[in-house]
């Protein structure tokens, strides 16, 4: 049902797939607030992910782990600069593939590869667990990774499986211009200005924090999420709520980690909330 959200006020930190977020929330009537986090770049040194398609091309990898759905595009932007991306996909047409979650699904299949499994739930450790339950003894295995993560744990689990892990990190995260528009973020949910926060990803949580910290406004961060309904997509981003001893309102249910099913689950509780009074 259209305008469900009809005056609420909602924020969202813009990264990657944010611009279709504030379209479906807009749809359902809701005032979006968007908060640029951080702008992604293309590695800084593309000589390693080239040498990385390379290797795919000329010795396809028995298996390969995506990680993200921006990962993979920065690959194929990559691939396709220099005139590699038809040898690329048809080098990974011939991998089994793994995804973490959903959205490196959906980037495979815009270059016609379909996943072989996807995680139960978009983790780190969904993808230990799934890769866990595999014999991959001896087998050459592509991983894309992506910034602002310690990926020790997964290339461990990897490595003791006896799998030929061959990384690579095909974009960076740049914050600091962005830090601004966060702290300004953080005055408007303190001072009641903002119904629900909605997070999509765990690097929103880190990057919140980080900029509170950075700028003194860590209390007042706290404090205006006292007041405001956190909204999470899914287990990973409530996890890292949790580690930093914030609390998920409310979340997709039946473990439909996606953009509509939580809009529908942000509509359902902030129809029970009384209106903001605070408006200016």
């Amino acid at each position: 049902m259209a305008d469900r959200l009809n005056g609420t006020r909602i924020l969202i930190l813009e990264t990657r797939e944010e611009a279709q977020f504030s379209k479906l929330l807009a749809e359902q009537g809701a005032d979006v607030v968007q908060c640029p986090m951080f702008t992604i770049h293309d590695a800084p040194d593309p000589a390693p992910v080239e040498a990385w398609i390379r290797r795919a091309i000329e010795k396809p990898f028995d298996d390969l782990v995506m990680m993200t759905g921006e990962g993979l595009r920065r690959i194929m932007k990559l691939a396709v600069a220099r005139g590699l991306d038809q040898a690329l996909v048809m080098a990974l047409a011939k991998s089994r593939k793994f995804t973490r979650g959903p959205k490196p699904g959906k980037a495979l299949r815009e270059v016609g590869l379909e996943a072989q499994q996807t995680t139960e739930k978009p983790t780190t450790e969904g993808v230990i667990e799934m890769l866990g339950k595999l014999d991959l003894k001896g087998r050459r295995l592509g991983l894309q990774l992506y910034p602002d993560k310690d990926h020790g744990a997964l290339t461990g689990a990897l490595a003791a499986q006896g799998a030929d892990v061959d990384s690579v990190l095909p974009y960076v995260y740049d914050s600091k211009a962005a830090d601004a528009n966060i702290v300004t973020a953080i005055d408007d949910m303190a001072k009641g200005r903002i119904d629900s926060i909605a997070l999509t990803n765990l690097g929103q949580v880190r990057r919140l924090i980080e900029a509170a910290k950075a700028h003194g406004s860590e209390a007042k961060l706290r404090a205006g999420l006292e007041r405001t309904l956190i909204a999470s997509v899914g287990p990973a981003v409530s996890g890292e709520l949790a580690a930093h001893g914030l609390r998920t309102d409310v979340s997709p249910a039946d473990e439909a980690y996606f953009m509509r099913p939580l809009i529908s689950a942000m509509a359902t509780a902030l129809a029970g909330r009384k209106p903001r009074t605070t408006t200016s």
